[in-house]
């Protein structure tokens, strides 16, 4: 049995915040506004209404959903009950959603009406489900064979749940993104997500007077576990927007005189053009997080340009760290710029050659970590699982270098890593070469087959509003600034990049797209 003295899991955060800071404002979503007291008693009542429908400690329920007040809901009120959140991608398709949701043996499936297409055609495709809820957030017509997730949970009780549950339990099975293979379930328990709360909260210097902006998707880590989550045990105010639109964005901003928000680079680039962008005071935004990629040293000027007098934070990580492994502060971004910073209070990282050997200062080598924040293993994939945590050290599938003061500089992923001619090219190193370029809004670099060099360097571009890019003036501009082997000998114009809705450019797709 547990000591509950010792208690500290996900499913205490609401309860405690909810007790220093009762009637300040936790959330708000849309014209609905949560009190931390009222925020609580919500993740009450859904523990409650899960219990009734035979959810047990360690059964898994399934979430599709865009953003609302219902994702820190459902996973608050699965922590106090020893539940497990499983986070579901609405960007896949229904097989895909599927393969995730009968992986996991998710026994609920909790559907937001506005994605129930992707669904209710498959519903044979989900032999595990027991009961189907619908989080109404358009109309209020229930569909046949759901449950209406908002007035079931009315009608339940608020009070604490008494189900005894470890910090060792799983919390939450999000599944890695998918940009090399099959997505696998990363098992994160509530000591892993505990750990990482506190990393962000220290390193990041979360405050009660903070107000963020939470736009990106929830179902992703970042979002959720490196801000939402840990902003609430904080106490500040998170404002949940439905989708990253950028004049959405924009408009909360000014509206609720934000202080704080997390993007991707591509979503930072995006506001930064969008023809509203000087229509609105940003002058309360003062801290901005960014992750997914390393964020152009071009951009960094022109935030620093366009934003008065903000900081900014680079987080680097992946889903099995919960996912914050390193953090490159404000003080940093231009005397280090390119870095992913210094490891994070609760992370330790390294570098390591295939044979399991530290590589020294200066080499590259492939970024490993040790941590209490690192999750406990893939969901039924145990060959998986001991590839990943070779050598005592979880493998991140990363490539990089440190210097000399402990500073981490990402060269690439593994399958990214350009070898052409018998060089080895990072792809890093000539997109930031072509993001100073005047008409380049956007670029990714990859390797195509090629008869003579096994792999080119390829370079699929996307030009700034008005601009028109020629490729011949693309590759002289590498030229001038890179070995002749490590300069696009193609490229392709395009008008977006494929990517993921954490804003990671999905290379894979373009490799396929572009090796025809």
């Amino acid at each position: 049995m547990t000591n509950v003295f010792h208690r500290d899991t996900i499913g205490d955060i609401s309860r405690r915040s909810a007790a220093r800071y009762p009637h300040q404002t936790a959330v708000i979503f849309r014209d609905k506004e949560l009190t931390f007291h009222e925020l609580d008693k919500a993740a009450c009542r859904f523990s409650h209404l899960m219990l009734g429908y035979g959810v047990a400690k360690g059964d898994r329920v399934a979430v599709l959903a865009y953003n609302s007040h219902f994702y820190p809901i459902t996973l608050l009120g699965l922590a106090k009950i020893g539940a497990v959140q499983v986070p579901v991608n609405y960007m896949l398709n229904g097989e895909e959603i599927a393969y995730v949701v009968s992986h996991s043996g998710a026994k609920i499936f909790l559907v937001e009406d506005g994605l129930l297409t992707l669904v209710n055609e498959k519903r044979s495709l989900f032999p595990l489900v027991e009961k189907w809820g619908v989080i109404l957030l358009h109309d209020d017509n229930v569909p046949a064979g759901f449950f209406d997730l908002e007035k079931d949970m009315k009608a339940m009780p608020d009070h604490e749940p008494e189900i005894d549950v470890d910090a060792e339990d799983i919390a939450q099975i999000p599944y890695t993104s998918g940009t090399e293979s099959k997505p696998k379930g990363a098992m994160l328990s509530h000591r892993s997500l505990m750990s990482q709360y506190f990393s962000c909260i220290i390193e990041g210097q979360y405050e009660k007077q903070d107000v963020s902006i939470h736009a990106l998707p929830l179902f992703h880590c970042a979002q959720l576990h490196c801000f939402l989550i840990p902003l609430i045990y904080m106490g500040a105010k998170n404002i949940i927007l439905h989708r990253a639109d950028p004049a959405h964005i924009l408009r909360s901003i000014e509206t609720y005189k934000a202080t704080h928000m997390f993007a991707p680079p591509t979503v930072w680039i995006g506001l930064l053009h969008h023809p509203d962008f000087g229509k609105y005071n940003l002058t309360s935004l003062k801290k901005c997080a960014y992750g997914a990629s390393i964020m152009p040293v071009e951009v960094i000027r022109q935030m620093d340009k366009a934003f008065a007098g903000i900081r900014l934070w680079n987080y680097y990580g992946q889903t099995e760290m919960g996912p914050v492994a390193t953090i490159l502060k404000p003080e940093d971004q231009l005397t280090r710029a390119g870095s992913a910073g210094k490891p994070v209070i609760n992370v330790e990282t390294r570098l390591m050659d295939d044979d399991g050997n530290f590589v020294p200062v200066g080499e590259v080598g492939e970024i490993v970590h040790r941590s209490g924040q690192v999750m406990s293993g893939y969901l039924n994939d145990p060959e998986k699982t001991e590839e990943v945590f070779q050598f005592g050290w979880f493998h991140s599938g990363d490539l990089g270098v440190m210097d000399n003061d402990g500073y981490l500089y990402v060269v690439d992923r593994k399958k990214d890593m350009i070898k052409t001619g018998g060089e080895n090219v990072a792809s890093r190193e000539v997109e930031e070469v072509l993001y100073a370029h005047p008409a380049v809004a956007e670029a990714a670099v990859i390797g195509l087959p090629d008869p003579k060099w096994i792999e080119v360097v390829s370079a699929v571009v996307v030009p700034k509003s008005g601009a028109e890019i020629k490729d011949k003036e693309i590759i002289d501009f590498c030229k001038e600034r890179l070995a002749a082997f490590k300069c696009p000998k193609k490229v392709f114009v395009a008008d977006k990049l494929d990517k993921n809705p954490s804003g990671k450019i999905l290379k894979r797709e373009l490799r396929q797209k572009y090796a025809a």
